[in-house]
């Protein structure tokens, strides 16, 4: 994908930082998903599988997991998250182009779903919840023909995005840019951060001096405000724990347009990398991140994603700070996906009917009581 530098918004914002973007928009889906949803189907394909099960929260990674199963002949069924569902019809009209089935989650169509909606019928869904839907259609196929597919959080789909940040390193060269001073990311699950910051993070270990900052909502802070802790990655506790930044598997989040950030937990790579003092972890409000990407709309002319919004805040806060500090900077994000199928949110922003909400401190703990007698790592 294209490195783009943001000579209007540098103009804009009147600093001396250039900023450069990975332009990961430019896919069928939308997003950077297919470097690791197309490698996750063709193995399936090679090892016999006929079809793959999967969650999804903005209908991101649900896209690129039926284009590629479209383009290597696997069946793809899809839970998404209700209120996405809700929130992104066209996001499910994509994924039933490629040929794949999409269900709102949870749904009636498992154990997992049936309990949560007998519990609670009017829940917006979480993506915890889904995860467990889609594990559990893979687990009691009695054919044994399906597999579960997982887009974010999971060490080898950080190692398949890590080709964001490779390329832009050599795209970098090619501009004459010597050396960053700030790479920024949006994170939910953390595939796309990851995928841009690691071999950054790598020059960062061997002793370069750059500023790695994953962006999240307030309205779900895994990494500013949730422990270090061992955790369930799905809502039923059919997956192992993994230590992780975590709110609790069992967390419901506001039902925020960013659906590609409202995950309870975070990467393991990504939770360690923060808890070793390498990342700077931001939480930034919606209000503030819509404003950014209007401003880049108007600038840049690209229309980005809710969730990429809150990575060009913290860009346009770095450029700011850049402006006051009088020093030239090279910033580097990720931007991680159009917002052509999320213009419902913008046009509640442009209506004043969005507003900012901070996850209290006392939901976080009432979440963890559950996990409170895991061990911490």
């Amino acid at each position: 994908s294209p490195l783009h530098r943001a000579y209007e918004l540098e103009q804009a914002i009147g600093t001396p930082a250039r900023i450069y973007y990975k332009n990961e928009s430019l896919s069928p889906a939308g997003s950077h998903k297919p470097n690791t949803a197309v490698t996750q189907a063709w193995y399936n394909k090679q090892f016999g599988i006929k079809r793959l099960s999967t969650e999804t929260g903005a209908g991101q990674w649900g896209s690129a997991l039926a284009f590629a199963c479209s383009l290597v002949g696997l069946e793809c069924k899809v839970y998404m998250v209700r209120i996405s569902y809700d929130q992104k019809p066209y996001r499910k009209l994509m994924m039933q182009t490629w040929g794949a089935t999409c269900v709102a989650s949870p749904s009636n169509e498992t154990q997992a779903g049936r309990a949560i909606l007998e519990k609670t019928p009017d829940t917006p869904g979480s993506l915890g919840i889904a995860i467990s839907e889609a594990i559990e259609t893979a687990v009691t196929d009695a054919t044994g023909q399906t597999r579960y597919s997982l887009g974010s959080v999971l060490n080898h789909v950080m190692m398949h995005q890590t080709i964001i940040g490779l390329e832009a390193k050599k795209q970098l060269a090619i501009a004459g840019e010597k050396k960053v001073d700030v790479v920024v990311g949006c994170v939910g699950g953390g595939s796309n951060f990851a995928g841009l910051a690691f071999p950054f993070l790598y020059d960062k270990i061997n002793g370069a001096k750059i500023d790695i900052i994953p962006v999240e909502p307030t309205s779900c802070p895994s990494l500013t405000k949730g422990p270090y802790v061992y955790d369930h990655g799905d809502t039923a506790k059919m997956t192992p724990l993994v230590a992780m930044h975590s709110l609790g598997h069992s967390f419901i989040p506001a039902p925020i347009h960013a659906g590609g950030l409202r995950y309870h937990g975070m990467a393991p790579l990504v939770s360690k990398a923060t808890k070793e003092g390498l990342l700077s972890p931001l939480a930034l409000h919606q209000l503030e991140s819509y404003e950014a990407g209007i401003l880049f709309a108007k600038t840049e002319g690209i229309i980005p994603a809710p969730e990429t919004n809150h990575a060009i805040a913290a860009v346009i806060r770095e450029a700011k700070k850049a402006k006051e500090e009088a020093k030239e900077k090279v910033i580097l994000f990720n931007f991680s996906g159009h917002g052509l199928m999320d213009l419902s949110g913008y046009d509640k922003f442009l209506n004043g009917q969005l507003q900012n909400y901070e996850l209290p401190n006392e939901v976080i703990a009432e979440n963890l009581k559950e996990i409170a007698g895991y061990p911490i790592p």
